[in-house]
């Protein structure tokens, strides 16, 4: 029998002892077993605030991003061993589906926040304040990763998006994990990390799993941790109380079932589009994970006049719903995780129908399709009727764990938004209404006692994700019975992870510490024109002054004119009386274009487009015969990801502060985007004479460092692709399919080495095509003889487009780009770099 195993402190592991059984949610069979004995708990915290923790907060937020995109690909290439594993959950492909998929969801999600934060390891967050009069003390709010680990105690219904939604976040700030799955489960949450681990994608110490209930987990915590918890309410106060937490004040996060309610509106009767929502909404709530989600449709709130129609309307919609073992296709719903989660629910149903009345479904008899029931762990749909909802209240106090709603009726808006209060806070909430009123009336009044709240209707109802759907981009958490916590959340979510810290200094120091410049702070004047470096050469500070542009009456009419901007300040001076004007005054766009024009710098360079502006204040207005200057300054700069045909880029923000030249007041400033080309030091030029001097040392007896081609085998193989840059060969079919071939083509213009080992589509895998010249020195002649054709033809057809194999219709520029890494990767090949 498979015990399953931890990866704590760099190394796979099992307990000590014979451990808690693990069974089969459909079968019954005992299949795994997991123990923690002998585990070195404190050993395991501090492994990873050190060796993963370290590794961490010297990342930037952009390559943590990077880190987690790379991961979430690589786990999708593999999912399909996880549905596998899944189906012993009980889940369904459409339950697994939420879960696995949904937790690589995370990682993408996650990694795409990355573009939100500054390309350096901690963030600088808000806007900075002035302190004084003149300017030279100032503060502002930076967040760094916490020194200590995240220690994540998970439910057992979400063994993979558990996991990760919780990583994601931690790991986007800096800060490593220790997670624990819950036991019935765990096998699944094993895979993953084993996975994850095997990938190398993630700094050793990152991520460490424990997988079983280790009650001593929160003993030895440290103030710079993060501790998480997912499950019961009646659990999570316990945990939340610990000493240790108390004395070392440690962040604490509760997210814990919680009886959300779902409100039908006093529009939807049936018949309406939104009725039919509700009813189909109530329904997968109930069935998708056999409702053991901490988000699922508890209580079901409904206008007393539509009690029986719901009540109906449900029944018939579960009556669709068939049970059985979740790998055919047929079964909609499979199992509970165990059978002692059977009989949890057993016991929750029995204390609710003490004051409901069972009006759907039976605890003793249930029909399954593939399965035996009484070796699984199945269970009906259970739908109860409370008539009197204020006075039962063990409705809005007992949670069933499973495919279990409660049917309650209200007699006005107010009382429904009342019942859903009476839960003591939810997780989510929503309301099928198409009456905007109505809507706004309910979450205004019930948003003080539920963490979401979904509107649902007809005009959304098509690309909603849902009721019990938490996305990473919103907060997860709710008050009250549902922890008092928040989860995920986009950009809120990671700096839980981050420790806010005011600082205080001059602005010249404050931009030094948060790289983004600070106004007044001491200018680094450029020693040539700021737009001729490269990203990477470009610094916060970096500053140049530019010369003088006298504003012509001539000027401002002309830009009236051009812009049919004609408003009397520019164009009537009799109409200036009582206005803050008092000559013709120029536009304020006019003076960001005439800034722009004494700043920009003409010449073609590493700028590769203007992107746009963030800010633009005009402080007083300027006149004809004013003469104005800018000082151009780096502001900040931002990181970002290039997908399309262009080369990589970063944005930068520049400080354009435009002055007086009479008095030298600023009259106007602007933050001005533009985006900068990095360096290319990646590929040698492929000159004539680089080529000739590579070649001179290539012999016939020079070994490759991969592949099986001889130098001759690789230089006839050049010879051939020029004969396709030349067009001589068109001969072919493009190789690469269709759906992807856009972004193989943007490849050429990265700055990446081909992948060592690369087939090209015309040879045969393992085999050396027959050689075609006697000797490689005749050889070398006739790659030469062909190089010149291919440039010879660009220079007689420079407008020419020619397809590749593998990249299809080239230009001039881009086959240039193809050879510079063709000739890289094959030289490189045979060590002439």
């Amino acid at each position: 029998m498979k015990k399953i195993e931890h990866y704590i402190t760099g190394k796979w592991t099992t307990g000590t002892e014979e451990g808690t059984p693990i069974h089969d949610a459909i079968t019954g069979e005992t299949f795994a077993s997991v123990a923690i004995e002998g585990l070195d708990i404190p050993e395991i915290l501090n492994y990873g605030r050190t060796k993963g923790g370290q590794q961490l907060r010297k990342m930037t937020f952009q390559e943590r991003g990077n880190m987690l995109k790379s991961l979430a690909l690589y786990l999708t290439k593999r999912k399909e061993q996880f549905y596998e594993l899944s189906y012993r959950t009980g889940a369904t492909r459409v339950d697994s589906w939420i879960d696995i998929e949904g937790g690589f969801g995370n990682l993408f999600a996650n990694a795409s926040l990355r573009k939100l934060f500054p390309n350096q390891p901690y963030h600088v967050e808000g806007d900075p304040i002035d302190l004084s009069r003149g300017g030279r003390f100032m503060a502002h709010h930076i967040m760094v990763p916490k020194k200590g680990v995240a220690v994540h105690i998970n439910a057992f219904n979400f063994p993979v998006w558990g996991m990760l939604e919780k990583c994601a976040v931690n790991w986007m700030a800096g800060v490593p994990a220790v997670v624990l799955p819950a036991p019935s489960s765990s096998y699944l949450a094993e895979a993953v990390a084993k996975e994850i681990v095997g990938s190398g994608i993630l700094p050793e110490g990152a991520l460490q799993i424990i997988n079983g209930t280790v009650k001593n987990i929160l003993d030895t915590v440290e103030s710079q941790d993060v501790v998480t918890f997912t499950g019961s309410a009646t659990t999570g106060r316990l945990l939340k109380a610990h000493p240790r937490l108390i004395e070392e004040s440690v962040p604490f996060t509760m997210e814990a079932d919680s009886l959300n309610a779902s409100i039908l509106g006093e529009d939807a009767v049936p018949g309406t589009p939104e009725f039919d929502l509700f009813i189909k909404e109530v329904r997968n709530e109930m069935t998708v994970k056999a409702g053991q989600k901490c988000t699922a449709i508890r209580r079901v709130i409904v206008p007393e006049n539509l009690v029986e129609d719901v009540q109906m309307a449900l029944g018939k919609a579960l009556d669709k719903v068939t049970i059985g073992d979740p790998r055919l296709k047929e079964v909609r719903m499979g199992s509970l995780v165990s059978r002692q989660q059977v009989q949890a629910v057993r016991d929750s149903v029995k204390d609710l129908a003490k004051e409901a009345q069972i009006v759907y479904g039976n605890l003793d008899t249930i029909e399954t399709i593939g399965a035996d029931s009484r070796k699984g762990a199945f269970i009906s749909p259970i739908v109860l009727r409370a008539d009197h909802p204020f006075q039962n209240t063990i409705i809005h106090e007992r949670e069933a764990f499973g495919p279990v709603s409660t049917i309650m009726p209200y007699k006005s808006l107010d009382e429904g938004i009342l019942l859903a209060q009476m839960g003591k806070g939810s997780l989510v909430s929503s309301i099928a209404t198409n009456d905007d009123n109505i809507a706004k009336d309910y979450v205004i009044n019930a948003a003080s006692h539920h963490g979401r709240i979904l509107v649902l209707n007809r005009e959304s109802a098509k690309e909603s994700t849902g009721h019990g759907s938490p996305l990473p981009y919103l907060v997860h958490g709710g008050p009250g019975r549902a922890g008092g916590g928040e989860e995920m959340g986009g950009v809120r979510g990671i700096k839980h992870y981050l420790q806010r810290t005011a600082i205080q200094g001059s602005p010249t120091t404050i931009t030094e510490i948060t790289g983004i410049y600070q106004q007044n702070a001491r200018y680094k004047e450029a020693d040539q024109h700021p737009f001729k470096y490269h990203w990477e050469d470009i610094q916060p500070g970096m500053s140049m002054k530019t010369h003088n542009r006298t504003i012509t009456d001539t000027d401002i009419i002309n830009f009236s004119n051009i812009t049919w901007d004609h408003f009397y300040a520019h164009t009537d001076i009799t109409s200036l009386d009582g206005s803050i004007f008092e000559k013709r005054t120029a536009h304020g766009y006019f003076i960001i274009s005439a800034a722009a024009g004494l700043f920009v710098y003409p010449n073609k360079g590493p700028v590769a487009a203007n992107y746009g502006l963030e800010e633009c204040r005009f402080l007083r207005p300027l006149y004809h015969n004013d003469t104005i200057y800018v000082r151009l300054t780096c502001k900040q700069k931002v990181d970002r990801d290039v997908a399309s045909a262009e080369h990589p880029s970063g944005i930068v923000k520049w400080y354009a502060e435009i002055f007086d030249a009479n008095t030298d007041e600023k009259v106007a400033f602007a933050t001005v985007l533009t985006i900068m080309q990095k360096k290319q030091e990646t590929f040698v030029e492929m000159t004539d004479n680089n080529i000739k001097e590579y070649l001179s040392n290539l012999k016939e007896t020079t070994k490759p460092k991969w592949g099986i081609m001889t130098p001759q085998h690789m230089i006839e193989h050049l010879e051939y692709t020029y004969k396709i840059a030349a067009g001589e060969i068109q001969d072919f079919e493009v190789a690469t399919p269709e759906k992807i071939l856009d972004k193989v083509h943007a490849s050429l213009y990265n700055y990446q080495k081909f992948p060592r080992n690369t087939k090209f589509p015309t040879m045969e895998k393992d085999t050396l095509e027959a050689l075609i010249h006697p000797n490689l020195e005749q050889a070398v002649e006739k790659f030469l003889e062909q190089r010149e054709k291919y440039k010879s033809f660009f220079k007689a057809n420079p407008d020419a487009k020619l397809n590749n194999i593998v990249f299809g219709e080239m230009n001039r520029y881009e086959w240039y780009l193809l050879e510079r890494k063709h000739l890289n990767h094959h030289f490189e090949q045979f060590g002439l770099l």
